[in-house]
């Protein structure tokens, strides 16, 4: 069974998909879209899902360090509601806190450029999402 990991913006969705064993993450891509338009994304991903015949996304949930969720979380309840009721999909929330930093972190180590940094943290966030998921379900 394969899965898709999320990492929603206000602009960009960064999208990871597992292999077929549920094991490992890759990143697949970043998605643009309009500000705050959610639904053309939440349509693109059930399109994707189909294609890939995946039914289970994990979805980064923003907290803030405290554990308080704020709007972004508001608007993630909202995005996995419209995936599970338009795409027939199983959502799972997971845990994002400090993705980013680590993201940012390990792409400043391996000399990667500011401007692919830029390009790739959206989705190397979700694989990150996405691998948390899998290493606490797997093993």
């Amino acid at each position: 069974m394969k899965y898709l990991g999320l990492d929603l913006g206000s602009k960009t969705l960064g999208i990871a998909i597992s292999d077929e064993l549920g094991f490992l993450a890759r990143a697949l891509e970043t998605y643009r879209f309009p500000e705050d338009a959610y639904e053309e994304a939440a349509e693109y991903i059930c399109t994707l899902c189909q294609r890939e015949k995946i039914t289970k996304v994990i979805l980064g949930l923003p907290k803030h360090m405290n554990g308080d969720q704020g709007i972004r979380a508001q608007i993630s309840y909202t995005f996995k509601d419209y995936l599970e009721t338009k795409g027939n999909l199983q959502v799972i929330l997971e845990d994002e806190r400090l993705t980013t930093v680590m993201v940012n972190r390990a792409m400043i180590s391996g000399n990667v450029r500011r401007e692919n940094r830029k390009q790739k943290k959206d989705e190397m966030a979700a694989v990150i999402i996405l691998q948390n998921y899998l290493d606490k379900t797997k093993f």
